[in-house]
């Protein structure tokens, strides 16, 4: 599978969305604004000065870096986004700062990670009746505590 990533104007020189680790999943993907400034509670769009192009039936989602979430009280609220393959746009990240404290985005710093998936496109089939199982209509809890 080969993803494609083109540079925008704003990011000449940062480095494509890399793997970490040999092990790792996601890619971690970087700011390319100049320092931002997100107070507590605040929600804002991060550039990547990226946009791409994915393989039919190929999903990219994009997932908060643990390690800003577990210091900083930094996440994304949307996640995971999900990057459909035929969006062809500026891959922004939609950052929140959960944390006390105003949180310094340095351009160059690592945002998010993106994780690439398949999918499939099944058909929707409307009916009158569906299938009976043991659970049934149980949810939010209802299969125990443990």
């Amino acid at each position: 599978m080969i993803v494609r990533f083109k540079r925008l104007p704003h990011n000449p020189d940062l480095p494509l969305p890399a793997r970490a680790s040999e092990g790792a999943v996601g890619y971690d993907v970087r700011s390319a604004d100049e320092a931002v400034d997100l107070a507590p509670g605040e929600i804002r769009l991060v550039s990547t000065g990226l946009t791409l192009e994915l393989p039919p039936g190929v999903e990219c989602q994009v997932r908060p870096r643990s390690g800003l979430a577990a210091r900083h009280g930094i996440t994304l609220p949307n996640s995971p986004a999900t990057i459909d393959p035929d969006y062809r746009g500026e891959l922004k990240v939609i950052m929140q700062n959960l944390g006390r404290e105003t949180f310094r985005i340095e351009r160059g710093e690592r945002i998010a990670q993106l994780v690439f998936q398949r999918f499939e496109t099944p058909a929707v089939e409307e009916v009158h009746a569906l299938s009976t199982t043991e659970r049934g209509q149980g949810g939010f809890g209802s299969t125990g505590a443990d």
